[in-house]
Parts: C-alpha cells; structure tokens; sequence
C-alpha cells in the first residue's frame, strides 16, 4: 500500500487544463489566440470537467520564444488584448467555478526589457550575469550561453541570446518579483506556474563544467540556494498555488520544491518522458509517489505540454523519452497505436492520486503535426540548430473547434489564416466532431473526468496482474488497468473490485485490449 499524506490546498488533487494562448481561440480575426477568444470557450472547459485552466504568457513581448521571453511582467501583449480583458477572462472563469493559473518566468527577461536595455547602456548591470570572459556553458536551445556586448563583456543567457538571465543575487530583482506576484493576485489569479524553477540561482563562481548543457548534464541548474527564494514567495503568496517547472531527473530533488512553506507542485517530468513500457511507467509513478510523499505533498501526472511531442504520436515511437533532444528528433505522423495509447495513459494519469494536467488538445487526441513548411517554423530551436531539429511547433498548431475548413473555427470566418497552419485531415478531430460521437477521444475524458470525482483521497495498492498488465486499487471500491502487453487479457482474471465503469477503447466489456486501460468503479 502507498500512503498518501494528507495534502491541504485546492490544488493537490485538481484537474488543470493547460492553455497555449496563442494556439486556443483567435476572437478578433487576426490568425493569434487571445484571452477573449479564451473567454468564448469557458463554458466548454467548464463542460469538460476541468477545475482550473493555466495560461501560458500573455505578456507583452517580442515573441523570439512564444513569449517566455517578457518584455514587461505588468501587461497584456497587444495581440491578446488588454489588462481589462484579463480582468474579464479572470471573472468569468470564477463565475464557472474555474480557478486560473498563469505563467510567470523568473529566469530570465527578453532583451526588450527596459532593465535589460539599460544594462546595455552600463546602467544597473548587476541585475543580470555579466562577465568579461565568458565560460564553456551552453544553452538548452543550443550553442554557448553568452553573448558580447559593445563594451565587450559577455552576457548569460540559458536559453535564447533575446532571454538574457537575471542576476537572483541581486535585491532588486527579488523585490521586483515579489510585487509582481502581488500585481497578479491582486487581480484575482489563483496560482502560478513557475517557468524553469530550477534555473534562477547559479553555481558560484560560475564554473566551467566541460560539455555542460549535453544531453541533459547542466550542472548549472538545481541549486540548493533557489529554495530561499520560494520560500519567501511562499510569504508572498498566502494560498494562492505555486507550481514548480523543475526539468529534473531525480524525483527526489524534485520533490525539493514541494516541500512546506515552499511550492505545492512540481511538475512530474519522470513520468512524462517515460515511453510506453510498463516497467519504466510503474517505477515513474512508485518512485513520484515515494519522493512527494517524504516532503508530505502529491505528484502531478502530465503526459502532454506546449514543450513536448504530442502524445498521441509519442508513445508510438520507440525512442527513449526522457532525452531532453528528443523533441527536436524527426518523428513520424501519429497513428493508431499512438493514439489508443494515449488515450489509456489519460486514463492512468487521471487515475492517480494527485493533480493531473491536460494539455489543449490532447482530450480530442491531436497528434504531432511533422510537416510544417520551413518557413513559418518559430521555434528558436529550429533557428538555432540551423534546422537541424524541428523544435516544438508542431505541438502548438492552433486547435480545431469546428469542421469547417476556415481554421476550423479557431477564428471567424473571415478572419485571417492561423498563425500556424493546420492539416487538411483535422475535421474529425474537432471538437464539434467529437461532441457527437460517444466513443471519441473527448467523450472519454469528460467519462473520465466525471467518474474521477467518485474516487476520494486513499493512496494507491498494487493488485497481481497478469504480465503485461499494471493495475492498482484506490478508495471507494476504484481500480485502475492498463494492459501493456500484445494481446488482449480477460478481465475476469485482472479480479478487479468492481464492473467496468469506463474502457479507454470501445471493445468486449469483458476484455482489456491491447494498448487499453479500463476503470472500474464497486456499485
């Protein structure tokens, strides 16, 4: 039996709908999602079963990285509106019943911020990492991580050359981001998700590793001196959530974040990047539980986000996912194994104790989209590897809401051509599509999502399975299946608690398929 301590906070067993800007509704016309194109389409994530939706930045930016690189943490870039339709957006969504998280990126600024300009002109340059020589770290979008300037001293960026890293040693910059949290949740929002958490404070002295930023080995990342800094947002923040995006290996450094007085969630990156391999998920989810469960918190379980290849064309790949270079691999279009696979690792995920995350789209089972020509690619990614690796647009094509071949509702009618084009065969995954078809992939999670509140809080049992078969039993006579093997198993032999309240694909309610999760549910 797994324990699982008892966690306070709405946000420990919360379902989050994580929304792509960009990439989730165009109101005005003009080809770009925006928070009043969000504002349409509260009632279907209302609908969908969701508690809170998190936005990724909205920020005013100059967009060299889909705006996490901020121009300016107190606005509203133009192409979204303005700060009154985030005010309308936040209203709306609690009138609902939704909660709402948004991004905030503490590492780094764009170098259209006013502090960094100033920088440049010799002004307040301790604000961010400056040096006369620079060392051998490179950046996670590729080639070295700094940059000269005109008076000859180098800059530190992580990321992109346009992300310049703040200096978290400074005292101004930790009192400019306490008063930005404070700008926010004076204006209603209820948490946030915090942009590489792991990354703000620097190895002391800033040496040199030899190959750092290869394959995941950046030494610069995960200091222990970063936690003084969440727990003095922790102060800050009261009860609103604070979400850590720490991309780390170890579950156990990890659980670091979620430790009292400092964030109430870590996203859960061991479980993401396991491929489809029954021995690498339910060490994932033994090994999150265990590691959350030491600091007294709950995992996440995510299987999909703006960063990632979409499920639905992932777990039919073979490659092991867990390579942070991974993403930028040439990967073919999904097909339907990726897509019943995906469908029973939703289930699984949902099935867990925790909070889980739904990435846009994913509950309509979109898959990768490979074949975007060159030259509408954004992705510094793509630009910084010289094309090499096709970076992450392909997970952020805009959504399908309708089967119309204008954008398909994603904008009005005559409104201009989506920001990145959508496939041709995309009508059957719309939602409009999907809404009238009991068996499809958003039927399924609004089951899921439904049946999900009937569970309770109890930790987690492993039951004997077959070979082949994961499953495990929680509270109020719930148990969860997933077959993993080649070929179908009778569920008389699984000995689950209960009958079949739910199967991820439509077949003999008597047989888990191949490929398929079930859940069942005691009367």
């Amino acid at each position: 039996m797994v324990i699982v301590r008892q966690v306070t906070g709405w946000i420990r067993e919360a379902v989050i709908y994580q929304i792509y800007v960009r990439s989730f509704a165009d109101a005005d016309g003009d080809g770009v999602g925006d928070l009043a194109g969000i504002r349409s389409r509260l009632d279907y994530l209302a609908s969908l079963g969701v508690d809170a939706i998190w936005l990724t930045p909205f920020y005013d930016s100059p967009f060299v990285d889909g705006g996490y690189d901020v121009a300016d943490y107190r606005s509203v870039a133009e192409v979204f509106g303005r700060l009154e339709d985030f005010d309308a957006l936040v209203a709306d969504a609690h009138r609902l019943g939704l909660r709402v998280i948004i991004d905030l990126v503490p590492n780094h600024t764009s170098d259209r911020h006013c502090w960094f300009q100033d920088a440049l002109k010799g002004r307040n340059r301790d604000r961010y990492i400056f040096r006369d020589e620079p060392n051998d770290w490179q950046s996670v979008f590729g080639g070295p991580a700094w940059t000269q300037v005109a008076d000859g001293q180098w800059y530190l960026h992580l990321f992109a050359p346009e992300q310049p890293d703040l200096n978290w040693q400074d005292p101004a910059v930790r009192e400019e981001f306490e008063q930005i949290l404070r700008f926010w949740l004076d204006r209603g929002v209820d948490g946030f998700r915090v942009d590489v958490a792991h990354g703000l404070v620097k190895p002391e002295g800033l040496p040199s590793f030899g190959r750092s930023g290869e394959r995941g080995n950046r030494p610069y990342f995960d200091q222990d001196a970063v936690h003084d800094i969440y727990r003095s947002w922790r102060a800050v923040a009261g009860s609103a959530a604070l979400v850590a995006e720490a991309r780390l290996r170890d579950p156990a450094r990890t659980a670091r974040y979620a430790r009292p007085g400092e964030m109430d969630q870590a996203f859960n990156f061991q479980f993401l990047w396991a491929p489809w391999d029954l021995g690498r998920v339910r060490e994932a989810v033994a090994g999150s539980l265990d590691s959350m469960g030491r600091v007294g918190a709950l995992p996440t379980w995510v299987i999909g986000n703006h960063d990632e290849i979409r499920a639905a064309t992932r777990y039919a790949l073979k490659n092991e996912i867990e390579d942070e270079e991974f993403v930028g691999l040439t990967v073919a279009v999904a097909n339907e194994t990726g897509l019943r696979r995906a469908r029973a690792m939703a289930l699984l995920s949902l099935a867990l104790p925790g909070a889980a995350y739904i990435y846009q789209g994913d509950e309509l089972g979109l898959p990768e989209v490979v074949d975007l020509p060159d030259e509408v690619r954004e992705d510094p990614i793509w630009h910084r590897s010289g094309g090499r690796q096709r970076g992450r647009d392909g997970c952020r094509v805009p959504l399908p809401w309708s089967e119309q071949a204008s954008s398909y509702g994603f904008g009005p009618a005559d409104g201009k051509p989506t920001w990145l084009p959508q496939p041709e065969t995309w009508q059957g995954f719309s939602v409009a599509a999907q809404l009238t078809d009991p068996e499809s992939t958003l039927a399924m999670y609004k089951k899921a999502l439904k049946l999900r509140r009937r569970i309770g809080s109890e930790g987690l049992m492993w039951l004997g399975a077959p070979p082949g078969v994961l499953a495990f039993a929680r509270g109020n006579g719930f148990a969860c299946a997933v077959n993993f093997g080649e070929s179908p198993v009778p569920l008389a032999g699984l000995r689950l608690p209960g009958p079949v309240a739910l199967l991820s694909e439509p077949a003999d309610p008597a047989v888990l398929p191949a490929g398929a999760a079930v859940w069942v549910v005691a009367p």
